[in-house]
């Protein structure tokens, strides 16, 4: 089929009528492959010595760019951790309560389990206080360039207290 449609578009534009009597025009397919025309590109922009871009190399990082890669990754983490919690609590036998004990039994010391709780909490508080900086965003409030850094430092600082005062519990 798709070479039938090829032979017969190959020589131009052609026109068709769909059951509406509106025209369409369809586009030839190209004669070239999709890697001949990356090629062409390429040496188009190095024969005119010009930039790839855009590029991380080519950006000064700021607290609002790191802010939004670690929101979506917070994300991402949060909902790809309650899944495998999820599948895992009905895939592996026994109880939670069996689980909680295998987990006291391991003995960690203090330090790893308040670093542990922290790790955990700080996504949930981060992603938490972002997204009410968001929800804020959303009535149209915040966008000045020092109310985003300012509202930045402070989803910062809040995430932070919050995750502590969570892995103080």
């Amino acid at each position: 089929m798709a070479l039938l449609l090829r032979s017969i578009a190959r020589p131009g534009l052609y026109v068709s009528r769909c059951q509406f009597g509106v025209l369409y025009r369809h586009a030839v397919p190209m004669g070239t492959t999709a890697k001949e025309e990356m090629n062409k590109f390429w040496v188009k922009n190095n024969r005119l010595n010009r930039p790839m871009s855009p590029h991380l190399t080519i950006y000064r990082w700021s607290i609002p760019m790191v802010m939004s890669i670690t929101f979506r990754g917070t994300g991402v983490g949060l909902s790809g951790g309650i899944s495998l919690f999820a599948v895992a609590a009905l895939v592996l036998p026994g109880n939670y309560p069996y689980y909680l004990d295998l987990i006291h039994s391991l003995a960690f010391g203090p330090q790893f389990l308040a670093f542990t709780k922290f790790a955990l909490a700080f996504p949930v508080a981060y992603h938490t206080c972002n997204g009410i900086r968001h929800l804020m965003w959303d009535t149209g409030k915040g966008f000045k360039i020092p109310e985003v850094y300012r509202s930045g430092y402070v989803v910062c600082a809040v995430s932070v207290l919050t995750s502590i005062a969570m892995a103080c519990l």
